[in-house]
């Protein structure tokens, strides 16, 4: 089963790189990963991707229980033209109670339950007959005498009366299927009659001069070993199982639906079987609601976080297998033991490099690019108070093997991040976005770089706006921006209304003002969510 490996939601650079870099050392280690990111790529992130030559990861919207993940009847239906008694005998066989029917290409065609059935044995019309010569064939486990017609369609009539009585009273025509033994005169008149078919039972012989007059009449001939009485009661049940369908159009659910969504429907229906169908109508199989409980959730990997609020939707109905991250412990719980590599380091991307080294792993020049990048993005071309030794010894190896001198590279990486140019407010407080608690309060910082603030301070009223909608549309007690200039060395700050209060206290300055320049911030993991967490705290 495949694992995803993904950073946060709105993923920044490291997060991306990083979700490469750990699928690039567990397939490297026998695994089966694929990388994916929960949002849009920011423009530097782009940068780097194209400027290695990577492949973009997909995107992820979800790790949500679907009906593909639980443990279904696959391939559980049969053709609407088999019998009624096949469909008895397979549902006893399957141990079901109920079974999709299908057309051709198994498109989906209806539900049939054992109810239906039951209703049928006990209601059943015994004088319709409506089926094909091989499911009376095969149920009747017949031999073939006279064949003219694939499909039957006619009045069933038991000839259970004295012979002279038939022959005197009973009119016979091609609308009749006859069901009698070696009644030889009502055999001739049968076929003079140009019945549809003639069911002979036990075994009955026919003489040849009939099978001759047969032939000429076109009347079809079977011979069952069942006495009268069993075929009177197996007959009707070759009927075409297609025959009971009362509801040709019943709830079905998609493979891709939601298993949340198919306990919902099912918590008012009660129903136990509902097919499988696919989006092109063709019938995949069928979910039996005890199979709920038969499931393979999602096997995840994250990178560069561990807090469930930053990450994909549906996580708890999802496996975390492993977390790769530097950033402090949150409230993640998981239901089985992970592996959990966390290092005070300045970038995952360190820890990933790390790694790599220790397994003996050969780093190719375009995941030592992936790498380096999302290294010299977290530390800011390793200036952040954050960067270790550790981070400055990954930069020199890793520009080394993407053959690059890492300064220069750095400084185009952050460049290409930092333009404004068609970016709305919106875009740039999302650009690298997080979410954080305390508690039951929540709130976001965005951190967004450049090296003119003025471009931003022009327009400061709808950034202020923008801040405000985020904050009260998703109740946080504070969603602030942090515009940093590592030529300055430092960030502005821009924060919701509401949040005054909270970010005075975070640097005890009750005239904080919007747009203020917040000296040696840099580190949204240093020096701006600790002391938040604090305020918040206070």
């Amino acid at each position: 089963m495949k694992k995803f490996v993904f950073g946060h939601k709105k993923p920044d650079t490291d997060a991306v790189m990083s979700a490469i870099g750990v699928s690039y050392l567990k397939n490297a280690l026998g695994d089966d990963t694929e990388p994916r990111v929960l949002g849009s790529l920011n423009k530097e992130t782009e940068f780097a991707i194209k400027y290695f030559g990577l492949k973009e990861p997909e995107y992820l919207n979800d790790v949500k229980l679907q009906v593909k993940d639980i443990n279904y009847s696959k391939d559980l239906f049969m053709n609407e033209n088999e019998s009624i008694y096949e469909g008895y005998q397979y549902m006893i066989n399957k141990n079901i109670t109920g079974i999709p029917l299908v057309r051709d290409k198994n498109e989906f065609a209806g539900l049939i339950t054992i109810k239906d059935l039951s209703r049928n044995i006990v209601n059943n019309n015994y004088d319709d007959l409506h089926t094909s010569y091989n499911n009376l064939l095969d149920d009747l486990q017949g031999e073939e005498v006279l064949r003219f017609d694939d499909e039957i369609d006619g009045k069933l009539l038991i000839a259970s009366y004295k012979s002279t009585r038939i022959l005197e009273n009973v009119k016979l025509d091609n609308s009749m299927i006859l069901i009698l033994g070696d009644r030889h005169s009502v055999i001739e008149y049968a076929i003079e009659s140009k019945v549809k078919m003639i069911i002979l039972t036990g075994g009955s012989e026919i003489h040849d001069k009939h099978i001759e007059l047969a032939r000429k009449n076109k009347v079809n001939i079977i011979r069952s070993p069942f006495d009268t009485y069993h075929l009177a009661r197996i007959v009707p049940l070759c009927n075409y199982i297609k025959t009971l369908v009362s509801n040709s159009n019943p709830i079905t659910f998609s493979d891709t639906d939601f298993i949340s969504e198919v306990e919902e429907i099912n918590s008012k229906l009660r129903h136990t079987n509902y097919p499988v169908v696919n989006k092109d109508g063709k019938c995949l199989g069928l979910l039996r609601i005890t199979d709920l409980n038969d499931k393979n959730p999602k096997r995840v990997i994250l990178t560069d976080h561990n807090e469930p609020l930053q990450s994909v939707d549906g996580l708890n109905e999802a496996i975390v297998e492993e977390v790769f991250d530097h950033h402090a412990l949150s409230s993640l719980t998981t239901v089985q033991p992970i592996n959990y590599r966390g290092m005070a380091v300045g970038s995952t991307c360190t820890i990933v490099y790390t790694l790599l080294k220790e397994n003996k792993v050969t780093i190719t020049k375009e995941i030592a690019g992936a790498l380096l990048s999302g290294v010299l993005s977290d530390t800011l071309i390793l200036r952040s108070p954050t960067t270790t030794e550790v981070d400055k010894v990954a930069v020199k190896a890793l520009s080394k093997i993407a053959g690059v001198k890492y300064e220069e590279y750095g400084m185009e990486l952050l460049k290409a991040g930092t333009s404004l140019d068609g970016m709305t407010p919106e875009d740039v407080l999302f650009n690298d976005y997080k979410l954080f608690s305390v508690g039951d309060k929540k709130f976001s910082v965005g951190q967004f770089f450049t090296m003119n603030f003025d471009d931003i301070k022009k327009d400061m009223d709808e950034y202020i706006e923008t801040l405000n909608k985020t904050a009260e549309a998703n109740n946080f007690v504070l969603t602030c921006l942090y515009v940093t200039d590592i030529i300055k060395n430092g960030s502005y700050v821009l924060f919701n209304e509401k949040g005054k209060d909270i970010m005075a206290l975070a640097y005890r300055n009750d005239d904080i003002e919007e747009g203020e320049f917040i000296e040696d911030c840099l580190s949204r993991k240093k020096n701006v969510v600790p002391i938040i967490m604090d305020a918040i705290g206070e």
